[in-house]
């Protein structure tokens, strides 16, 4: 069996997020390794983050992502980590990944609503988060 950390910080679990949702296609694009490295650099959230842990978190969910229900273990973990403060958070930074490289795939909308489910975001603040991220990202030819 994999190693896992006992526990994820709640920073620990915004990384595991932005992570599970860039390797949700099974190819963690640049653009979006740079998007996370820039938002744990640069957020508020991250302040007194360590970047050296984003390796251990994203192995986590590497390995979480290869056993049956994985996916249903890792949401447990970003659940229990996460304060209900920071769902909306964690999704808003989810949205950032996926639309780092300004392409979204289908596997990663789908897992874009199923972290909205699993971290009960309102749909209206759903769409709004969306929204932020769609026009943060878009470029001169869109």
């Amino acid at each position: 069996m994999p190693h896992r950390p006992a526990s994820l910080s709640p920073q620990d679990a915004l990384v595991a997020v932005m992570i599970a949702v860039s390797a949700s296609d099974e190819q963690m694009r640049t653009p979006e390794l740079v998007a996370i490295q820039r938002m744990v650099n640069h957020m508020p959230v991250f302040a007194a983050y360590d970047p050296d842990r984003i390796r251990v978190v994203a192995q986590t969910v590497f390995d979480l992502f290869e056993e049956e229900d994985g996916l249903a273990a890792l949401f447990g973990l970003i659940r229990h980590a996460l304060p209900e403060r920071l769902n909306e958070t964690a999704y808003a930074l989810a949205c950032d990944v996926a639309a780092a490289d300004g392409n979204l795939r289908q596997v990663e909308l789908r897992m874009l609503e199923e972290v909205r489910e699993e971290l009960d975001i309102d749909r209206l603040h759903a769409a709004a988060i969306e929204w932020g991220a769609r026009v943060r990202h878009l470029r001169p030819e869109d």
